[in-house]
C-alpha cells in the first residue's frame, strides 16, 4: 500500500507541475523523442518534402517503463514534394497520454523550398492544426485513505480543443542539415484555475537541430547530430548524438540528454541512449532506441523505449539519393 501510494503521490506531483504550474515551476510540455533525427516532421514543418518522395513515418515512445501513468506517445507523419520539388506538404497525427491527461492532435504542414546551391535547399515552413486536451483531475487520489480532496485545482476535469500554428526554417543538402522551429506559437489556456493571477498555459517551445555525415572508410560513415530544446520558464534541453552507418544498411548510435540550468556547469544528465537503425529494403527502415535514466527517477523508472518505422514510395535512382541520411 505504501508503494502504491508513493506512485500516486508521484503522479499527483507530475500533474501539479504540468497543469497547475506557475511561472516559477514549469516543465517541458511538448513531446520528447530520442530518435528526433528520424522524426523531424514532428519538430519542424519546413522539413516537409525534403526527402524528395512520399515518406511515411510512425513512431511510438513508452517513457519510464513500468511506472503507472508515465508518458506514452505515438506519432504518424507523412510528407511529399510537389511542383517539381519547389513545395513540400505534410500531415502529422499524434496521441499523447501521461497520468490522467490525454492529448490527440492533427497538424498540416506547408514548406516553400528554394534552391540556394547546386545541392542545397532552404525551406520555409508553416503548420496549422488543433489538438483535443483532456485532464481527468478528479480521478487523482491525493490522500492515502482515499478520501476526497478539498484542493480546488483537482475539483474539475478539463476538456478543451486547442487550435495552434507554428513555423520553421530547414536548410539541407545530401551531407548536412540545419533546422530551427517553433511548432506552437499560441499560448492556449490549459486550465481556468489560477494561483495569484497565474494560470497554466501551453508554453512556446523552440527547437534548434543540426547534423552532418562524413565518410570514415568506403563502408563506414559517421553521422553526428544535436538538438537544443527551449521552453519558456524551463531549463534548456540538449541532446547530443552520434551514429555510425555500416554499408549504408545498419546504423549504431548513442546519445546523451541533459537539462541546462543557469550556467554551462549547472546541469543534470537525464538519460543516455543507445539506438539501432536498419535499412531493411530500399524503401523500409526500422529504428529502435533504449533510454537509460540517469536522473533521480532512475530508481523507479530506469528505462524508456522507442520504436520507429518508415516507408517511402516512388523510390528510384532518378528520384532520391541512396541512402537518405536526413
Amino acid at each position: 500500500m505504501a508503494n502504491q501510494f508513493s506512485t500516486k503521490r508521484w503522479a499527483a506531483a507530475l500533474l501539479l507541475i504540468l497543469v497547475i504550474g506557475s511561472s516559477q515551476v514549469r516543465a517541458q510540455q511538448d513531446k520528447m523523442f530520442s530518435q528526433y533525427m528520424f522524426n523531424m516532421m514532428a519538430l519542424n514543418p519546413a522539413y516537409a518534402g525534403s526527402r524528395d518522395v512520399l515518406s511515411m513515418t510512425a513512431l511510438y515512445r513508452n517513457q519510464w517503463t513500468g511506472v503507472p501513468g508515465a508518458p506514452q506517445t505515438a506519432t504518424f507523419t507523412m510528407d511529399m514534394p510537389l511542383n517539381r520539388e519547389r513545395v513540400g506538404v505534410g500531415l502529422q497525427l499524434y496521441g499523447d497520454r501521461y497520468g490522467e491527461m490525454q492529448e490527440a492532435g492533427a497538424f498540416a504542414s506547408y514548406a516553400f523550398r528554394i534552391k540556394v546551391g547546386q545541392r542545397t535547399t532552404l525551406a520555409l515552413g508553416l503548420q496549422a492544426g488543433a489538438s483535443s486536451y483532456n485532464a481527468n483531475l478528479t480521478n487523482v487520489q491525493l490522500s492515502p485513505d482515499g478520501l476526497p480532496s478539498n484542493d480546488p485545482a483537482f475539483a474539475v476535469n478539463i476538456s478543451k480543443v486547442l487550435p495552434n500554428f507554428g513555423t520553421g526554417i530547414y536548410l539541407s543538402n545530401d551531407r548536412s542539415y540545419f533546422s530551427i522551429s517553433v511548432p506552437r506559437l499560441i499560448k492556449n489556456k490549459l486550465s481556468e484555475y489560477n494561483v495569484g493571477g497565474l494560470r497554466s498555459v501551453q508554453a512556446r517551445h523552440a527547437f534548434l537541430a543540426a547534423g552532418f555525415v562524413v565518410g570514415i572508410s568506403p563502408v563506414v560513415k559517421m553521422k553526428p547530430s544535436m538538438l537544443l530544446k527551449y521552453a519558456e520558464g524551463a531549463p534548456m534541453g540538449f541532446d547530443g548524438n552520434i551514429n555510425f552507418w555500416f554499408a549504408d544498411r545498419i546504423a549504431l548510435g548513442a546519445s546523451v540528454r541533459r537539462n541546462q540550468f543557469s550556467t554551462w556547469t549547472d546541469y543534470t544528465t537525464d538519460a543516455i541512449v543507445g539506438m539501432v537503425e536498419v535499412q531493411l529494403t530500399d524503401q523500409f527502415r526500422f529504428g529502435y532506441a533504449y533510454d537509460h535514466t540517469m536522473n533521480k527517477l532512475r530508481s523507479i523508472a530506469p528505462s524508456s523505449h522507442e520504436i520507429m518505422l518508415r516507408y517511402e514510395f516512388g523510390f528510384g535512382k532518378n528520384r532520391i539519393l541512396t541512402p537518405r541520411y536526413f
